[in-house]
């Protein structure tokens, strides 16, 4: 691999911008090509949960996507009678640092995502410009792409180290590499209406579960509002705007309409489906190139940017020629087992929540009533523990240990010598860290042997002090203690023993003495 040649992104939705600004974030040059003239006008994705916004943070652009979000509290659920059932919240408030479930604006997010990357020098951003072929270089030392201008004949080349597809469901990366996808497709035809002028000021999503007409309402800023609706057979079909006294009548029982307060009108199906490969050779699917699902969970953007995240810091690596080629194999063997996982669960969501089976509705409201009866089933459904958890069963996962391939929260931390309390990626960094949880001084001499990867890797050492402790102000490392007791419950498994945190934030290693050999000599079998 030639590391003169620049990452090639391929599409300029928010999961190709996303990928494009950690990457300059981490000083790797790339070309973005969009075949439309502009970011998207149309609000499509709407739900930005905890851990997308953690990985904005990554990127420097938490703060400033925050100006754009609801920060929301989650969805409640109304059972077959429009009553409500139950509240869902997620886990716990702030686990990752984030609200856990924000309402967004996706034209809004684009713009900000492309405003931060034009501003970067490593970043070239071309729209109006069409892929029409990706090929491997002879000697596998990148690939070739060639791109035109939409409406023209003249051609260009561009030599890229690896092409990254972020150019959706209907990806031409894919369609060019014969990726095939496997799932299903659904036929019932949905309308989606977002609307300006609307009184809703709740700061969660709505799913009305009435088997007659299954409902979302979304609300978000500045009087926007969400809504989705089942259509009946001869309401309207797929890819055709209705008419809007259809939207009208809909809408009626939730708000008057009037025309002019329509931002965008359409029909849609869904799929259900995850591409045969995500890597071949240099080329690399991420967001709907590589899996594509109902929306119910509200997961489709927040799997993409999760491919994002996991992908840009090895791409780094391996641009700058610290790791070898085939740490990019980890990139779906850690996400494709969640991202099916995912995919399932929405379809599965969609046939229980928006049943038009009077039977299977008052079967879901009954089971949901009783589990609330009890705290383990009430926080089953308010805690969301019925979604799948993100967890890395191979990939860069060394050992056993309990915590390994989870992500590691973050909490607020406090930081000597002012002990002003910040989050603890601040404190991270953009690298691997070793965090050594109340452990004594001389255990740290375990690292300094060579076989260990710092010269490569650059791995920061971090001592964590658990308790209502007060971090040392100088010292051979840098020391962070607890800020209020999340710390604490994260890492207490791990106790007097070494964590060793990726990039992402998903925990690759928990060791003990005797287990840093074996993890040192994964590090090297990745790194040159």
């Amino acid at each position: 691999m030639n590391p003169r040649h620049p990452v090639l992104v391929v599409g300029g939705g928010p999961v190709g911008l996303t990928v494009a600004n950690l990457l300059a974030a981490r000083g790797v040059p790339l070309i973005l090509v969009e075949r439309n003239p502009s970011t998207s006008d149309e609000a499509k994705a709407i739900s930005l949960d905890d851990e997308s916004l953690r990985t904005l943070q990554a990127a420097g652009l938490a703060d400033k996507v925050l100006e754009i979000v609801v920060p929301g509290t989650g969805t409640r659920y109304y059972d077959r009678k429009g009553r409500p059932l139950f509240h869902a919240r997620g886990p716990h408030p702030y686990r990752l640092g984030f609200p856990f479930k924000n309402q967004f604006v996706q034209p809004e997010l684009e713009k900000l995502l492309l405003d931060e990357v034009t501003s970067r020098p490593e970043a070239d951003i071309r729209f109006s410009t069409e892929l029409l072929t990706v090929d491997e270089d002879p000697g596998a030392a990148g690939a070739t792409a060639t791109v035109r201008t939409p409406g023209t004949t003249r051609t260009q080349s561009i030599r890229a180290s690896w092409v990254l597809a972020c150019d959706g469901g209907r990806s031409a990366v894919r369609d060019l590499r014969g990726i095939g996808m496997t799932g299903t497709s659904h036929q019932q035809v949905w309308m989606v209406a977002d609307t300006t002028g609307d009184h809703h000021d709740e700061r969660y999503g709505m799913h009305h579960g009435t088997p007659d007409r299954p409902t979302v309402i979304v609300p978000g800023r500045g009087g926007r509002c969400r809504y989705e609706f089942l259509l009946h057979s001869g309401e309207g079909e797929k890819g055709v705007r209705p008419d809007f006294e259809t939207l009208r009548r809909l809408v009626a029982p939730y708000r008057p309409l009037a025309e002019d307060q329509v931002e965008r009108c359409t029909t849609y199906t869904f799929n259900a489906v995850v591409a045969d490969r995500w890597r071949d050779g240099h080329v690399l699917l991420l967001g709907d190139a590589a899996h594509m699902m109902p929306p119910f969970a509200g997961q489709g953007l927040n799997s993409g940017i999760r491919d994002a995240a996991n992908l840009a810091w090895k791409i780094d690596l391996v641009w700058h020629g610290r790791a070898r080629e085939s740490l990019l194999d980890t990139y779906e063997a850690e996400r494709r087992e969640h991202a099916t996982a995912m995919v399932r669960h929405s379809q599965r969501l969609g046939d229980i929540v928006m049943t038009t089976d009077r039977r299977r509705a008052l079967l879901r409201d009954v089971a949901a009533r009783t589990l609330l009866r009890t705290p383990p089933g009430r926080r089953y459904l308010t805690e969301m523990r019925f979604r799948p958890r993100a967890r890395h069963e191979s990939g860069l996962v060394i050992g056993a240990h309990r915590l390994t391939g989870t992500q590691l929260p973050q909490p607020r931390v406090l930081v000597p010598p002012s002990l002003r309390p910040r989050l603890l990626d601040e404190v991270l960094g953009q690298s691997f860290a070793l965090l050594g949880v109340d452990v004594p001084d001389a255990a740290w001499q375990h690292f300094d042997s060579p076989n260990w990867p710092d010269d490569v890797l650059d791995i920061k050492r971090i001592d964590i002090l658990l308790g209502d402790r007060l971090p040392p102000a100088a010292g051979p490392r840098e020391a962070v203690a607890d800020a209020d007791g999340r710390l604490e419950r994260a890492l207490a498994p791990a106790r007097h023993r070494f964590v060793l945190v990726k990039p992402d934030r998903y925990i690759a290693a928990v060791m003990g003495p005797d287990d840093i050999p074996a993890v040192a000599a994964v590090l090297r079998k990745e790194t040159r």
